[in-house]
């Protein structure tokens, strides 16, 4: 089963910045329309942002529309999530998963997450 991978979490300061991958091996990125989410503690998993395939638009959720930037870098297979002016709310463990297009309720392949902490 086809799973992707996400890293680049950490512990940053309200204000600063961290830079998000999703990779997959075996599993070509360039297909699918990707999308990141996340679950804050206590709550449930929330969709913030989708690239879809080919020269779409990409999808941002309002609370990071501005802050967040989503792209792909298809030779690295890899998609990424640029995450600036981070806020204690971004405080979450945030996921990739692909389907085949961002207006998809349902998306599969799911990585395992990585924990990003914004505190002083």
């Amino acid at each position: 089963q086809v799973q992707l991978m996400e890293s680049g979490g950490g512990l940053v300061q309200p204000g600063g910045s961290l830079r998000l991958s999703c990779t997959a091996s075996g599993f070509t990125l360039e297909a699918h329309a990707i999308g990141w989410f996340r679950q804050p503690p206590g709550k449930g998993r929330e969709g913030i942002s989708c690239i879809p395939s080919g020269d779409g638009t990409p999808r941002y959720e309002y609370s990071v529309k501005g802050r967040f930037t989503i792209s792909r870098d298809n030779a690295k297979n890899t998609v990424y999530l640029q995450m600036n002016s981070l806020k204690p709310e971004d405080m979450a463990v945030y996921y990739c998963a692909a389907a085949a297009d961002c207006r998809e309720r349902v998306f599969g392949s799911w990585g395992k997450g990585t924990q990003v902490t914004v505190t002083t």
